[in-house]
């Protein structure tokens, strides 16, 4: 859940009363409106193939991409950890050209050695060497439209070419979901151009980055009880199920919950030979308590919190430190759950470093991110007699096995939750972060 910019991005136009009557609707025109967001794993492949297949409870657009797993024993990429850009790769609906051998966990078979196939694209070579003016100024050449080809093979670049389709939901994908094993894809339903408070109903690159993470270190959560906070659409969350026995996927707003729900049924392949389950609960930042209301849709039932609190030992987010009393009330939320586990726990945030130029400072900043590392901060200096917060980054070189572009921006970190051995003194017992 977060927000590049805000600024003007494309917005699906569409017609709610006439959209059924067209079994194949090719949506040319692109709107612009100054607060809507798009993530940039839709952004960056605009004419990759998003299957648009409802209108959601708001009237918004809902879309169907399959985001493919790449296994491979005899390659290896960089995880951009130095060079951070991997070129243009594919992300949504990826060609089957890229290979995919040996095996997922939980599928039987081992995940060690197993890393990207990468794809290069020799067209990023072009813009190596910068045009410049007389002045000193970055001249932008642009090719005229009488050069370009007459007949395309697919859309312009500049325009998004949604398709609409009329198929039944398990034939959604049609043929191109047989050209591989049903293991290497996930199936996400999002949006593709949201207002900033519905941002979780996009996918996201930090996502994708825990995801990779998650199957990297999959023994660390084999057989554990998952907590992810703000999970969006559920991505992390199914990539955890895979290895994991039970997943909370947490987030709020039933629409969103709802698409959520939708997610993990479209992936049951995924979790069912590992046993996994993956329960999605409404989980709200800003309250102290638990929706336990037997009326509301994904409240909890008093199993659901005696478990959740009896054997949880990870808790997750994911792009979710775009606005700072959000990361506020997470950081608060994150400490007050640690308080009533049972058991010590492990925190593996997900992070994005934005740059964003601002009037206030005139100057290019990344408010959100540093926030975010004043939090981390504030977390590990905490004096608490009851538990200690150990914090630590996570070195990005393990292996990519979800086609998306890794760059240098994204960061994992840690934050160990253990009892204190020893008392603290202190004036008083209760936390003050956040309060």
């Amino acid at each position: 859940m977060f927000s590049p910019v805000r600024c003007c991005c494309p917005m699906i136009n569409v017609e709610p009363r006439s959209w059924w009557q067209a079994p194949v609707l090719a949506m040319e025109e692109v709107t612009f409106k100054s607060d809507t967001v798009l993530s940039d794993i839709h952004l960056c492949t605009p004419n990759q193939r998003h299957l648009m297949v409802r209108l959601n409870g708001v009237g918004q657009p809902v879309f169907l991409s399959q985001f493919k797993f790449v296994w491979n024993q005899d390659s290896q990429t960089d995880s951009g950890a130095e060079g951070g850009d991997h070129g243009d790769v594919p992300t949504e609906e990826t060609p089957a050209g890229i290979g995919s051998t040996g095996s997922p966990p939980g599928s039987g078979g081992s995940s060690e050695g197993f890393f990207l196939q990468a794809s290069t694209d020799s067209t990023s070579q072009e813009w190596l060497g910068a045009h410049l003016d007389e002045d000193g100024d970055l001249d932008v050449v642009r090719r005229p439209r009488a050069a370009s080809n007459p007949k395309p093979a697919g859309p312009p670049r500049d325009k998004v070419h949604p398709m609409i389709l009329m198929q039944e939901e398990d034939d959604i994908l049609g043929d191109e979901a047989q050209e591989g094993s049903t293991r290497d894809v996930i199936k996400i339903e999002h949006t593709m151009a949201t207002p900033l408070e519905d941002v979780g109903k996009q996918v996201w690159r930090g996502a994708l980055f825990l995801a990779d993470y998650i199957l990297f270190q999959w023994d660390l959560f084999q057989g554990c009880t998952v907590l992810e906070l703000g999970a969006g659409t559920g991505l992390a969350s199914i990539v955890a199920a895979t290895v994991a026995q039970t997943v909370y996927c947490t987030d709020v707003g039933a629409d969103l919950l709802a698409m959520c729900q939708r997610n993990v049924a479209l992936n049951s392949h995924l979790t069912a030979s590992g046993g996994g389950v993956v329960k999605v609960r409404e989980l709200d930042w800003l309250k102290d308590d638990l929706c336990t209301d037997p009326d509301v849709l994904f409240s909890w039932s008093e199993e659901d919190i005696s478990d959740l609190y009896n054997h949880t030992t990870i808790l997750l987010a994911a792009e979710v430190f775009y606005d700072d009393d959000l990361t506020d009330a997470l950081f608060k939320t994150l400490c007050r759950l640690a308080h009533k586990l049972k058991n010590s726990c492990t925190a593996i945030l997900s992070v994005e470093k934005r740059l964003n130029f601002t009037l206030s400072h005139l100057d290019v900043t990344c408010e959100a991110y540093d926030h975010f590392r004043s939090s981390l901060y504030r977390l590990e200096k905490l004096e608490d007699c009851q538990l200690r917060f150990a914090v630590e980054p996570v070195e990005a070189s393990f292996p990519q096995h979800l086609v998306y572009e890794r760059i240098q921006q994204l960061e994992l970190w840690k934050i160990f939750v253990e009892p204190v051995t020893s008392p603290i003194a202190s004036a008083s017992t209760a936390p003050r972060l956040f309060l």
